[in-house]
């Protein structure tokens, strides 16, 4: 299970407190920080604020999913936020996020940060999966939710 490792329940907010995408960054780097500890806040900022400017990782209808690579972390680390409201996030359909998914991982594990993005894609891909996660309440429920999302790809 990929996405249950890279995102568990003390990562998960919800709901965001955030109304705007800087402010969005900084909840959620705050969240992975105070779980994990042992990277360079500043520097994932630095990099994800670097990776939308050149092209927005809000890639579907309510879903974001802001990444970064960075030499500070020593394995790939997550958080995933819910806003009920939405967040102006200057996404491709110009619509608001309601779903963030946030990886920050290692530079030197360009090999599994895709591996993680390509999970993500997939569970997205299942009918109704956002909808459905905008229907939970706790980080225990999306949490759950998630990791069987995930292992009924496999089944």
């Amino acid at each position: 299970m990929v996405l249950g490792r890279v995102f568990p329940k003390d990562t998960i907010v919800v709901p965001l407190e955030s109304t705007e995408k800087d402010e969005l960054f900084e909840e959620l780097l705050e969240t992975i920080h105070s779980h994990y500890p042992n990277f360079d806040k500043s520097e994932a900022l630095h990099v994800l604020n670097e990776r939308e400017s050149k092209m927005t990782t809000g890639i579907m209808h309510s879903v974001g999913i802001p990444h970064a690579l960075i030499p500070s972390a020593k394995d790939s680390i997550g958080a995933i936020g819910i806003s009920y409201d939405g967040i102006d996030y200057d996404s491709l359909d110009n619509a608001p996020v309601h779903v963030v998914f946030m990886i920050i991982g290692s530079s030197d594990g360009t090999e599994h940060h895709i591996q993680i993005l390509k999970q993500l894609a997939s569970v997205l891909q299942i009918p109704d999966f956002v909808k459905s996660l905008l229907s939970l309440k706790s980080p225990s429920e999306i949490y759950n939710f998630i990791c069987t999302s995930e292992e009924s790809l496999i089944n």
